[in-house]
């Protein structure tokens, strides 16, 4: 009877092992992959963030692809190469350590590939190109999250990026917007953000849950959350315009309430079931304010107009942001070409100022004449 017992063990023995390596395979197969397109300085904190959480949460994979623009750095090394060999990517956010599960990868297509869980962050002239190659190259139940804050203007009227990328794509998109100076967050500095999404909240429960970590705290929130992160770099171009001109905090706090006012009054315009409660949420009046102090948007406008607008908004972006680029002067070349085909630009004389000083049409002391022609209404 002794060997039959040993048997009948041993199958039992044999099930379990077999049951146990299913449970493991099936727990690979269900478990999310996460892709980052783009690497520039949002984009590897975003990696950063998002590689943090992936060890820890059993239901992502720890690899975190992230698709590099690939490019020979001063010393001859490709930059994927530095960035595989250091954990670093040291030309758009030195001296910090992405994580080790953080992979770079020049293929556009081969860093995509397997992975259910999409996070744009590219400066958004460039997604249209990039959801182009795209097209046919990722799963068909992969959800997407836009980091990238701007807008299409088509024919038909404005496009926002995570439209875009649904409809050329075929996905889900959320978006991610908040007051996020990213070498801040990079160096663990205790910021707020919010994942904006149009229908499906338990998705947009996992991107917080994603993104979230003790100094980047992360809610969720409805329609109108990009809007309020497209719009606000149009403010802080004129920010900056009262920067470089010396015209002192009390002319920055108005324009920026003012900028607020018409970021509020442009997006119900075109979204009218966006809520008045979104513009108090991060990626409203938070975002404003930073972006306003310390973005990169407020900083370059500084210098132009310190320069009386004789050197151009795209010589100033090279020769200070080192390959970055700005969103708020081609947002408010956009958001200009809506107000004047719907008739709106009376009904929005900052918006409307600020690409006028950007293009030279006015000089930068004119972003504190326009509010002659303020319209009472608002």
């Amino acid at each position: 009877m002794a060997p039959a017992l040993e048997e009948g063990g041993e199958r039992e023995t044999s099930v379990a092992q077999n049951n146990s390596l299913n449970s493991v395979v099936n727990d690979a197969t269900h478990r999310s992959k996460v892709t980052v397109i783009g690497s520039g300085n949002w984009g590897s904190v975003a990696a950063k963030l998002i590689a943090s959480n992936t060890l820890r949460l059993s239901s992502f994979h720890d690899e975190v692809r992230m698709w590099v623009y690939e490019e020979t750095l001063l010393s001859g090394e490709k930059l994927t190469d530095v960035i595989n060999r250091t954990n670093e990517n040291v030309k758009y956010l030195p001296g910090i350590k992405l994580g080790k599960n953080v992979v770079a990868d020049p293929d556009l297509e081969s860093a995509v590939k397997d992975s259910n869980m999409l996070v744009f962050v590219t400066p958004h002239q460039f997604m249209e190109g990039i959801c182009k190659r795209l097209v046919g190259k990722i799963r068909e139940d992969a959800e997407a999250i836009s980091l990238v804050k701007g807008m299409e203007v088509k024919m038909e009227g404005p496009c926002m990026i995570s439209s875009l990328i649904s409809q050329q794509l075929g996905i889900n998109c959320s978006v991610l917007m908040g007051a996020n100076i990213a070498n801040e967050i990079a160096v663990e500095k205790f910021s707020e953000a919010t994942v904006g999404y149009r229908l499906n909240r338990e998705v947009a429960e996992r991107w917080v849950q994603l993104f979230y970590t003790h100094y980047f705290i992360v809610t969720a929130d409805v329609e109108g959350v990009e809007l309020c992160g497209t719009l606000k770099n149009v403010v802080a171009i004129a920010a900056g315009f009262v920067d470089g001109l010396e015209m002192g905090n009390n002319t920055k706090a108005a324009i920026m309430r003012l900028g607020l006012r018409e970021m509020k009054a442009f997006s119900k315009l075109l979204f009218p079931s966006v809520k008045d409660s979104t513009f108090f949420e991060s990626c409203g009046v938070a975002d404003l304010i930073t972006t306003c102090l310390g973005g990169r948007n407020r900083k370059v406008a500084e210098a132009y107009a310190r320069n009386g607008g004789k050197r151009s908004f795209d010589e100033l972006e090279a020769e200070m942001l080192q390959g970055q680029k700005l969103q708020g002067v081609s947002t408010a070349s956009e958001v200009y070409e809506v107000l004047s085909h719907r008739g709106w630009l009376e009904l929005f004389p900052l918006f409307s100022t600020v690409h006028e000083i950007s293009t030279g049409l006015l000089p930068p002391s004119a972003i504190v004449e326009y509010s002659e022609k303020l319209p009472r209404s608002f």
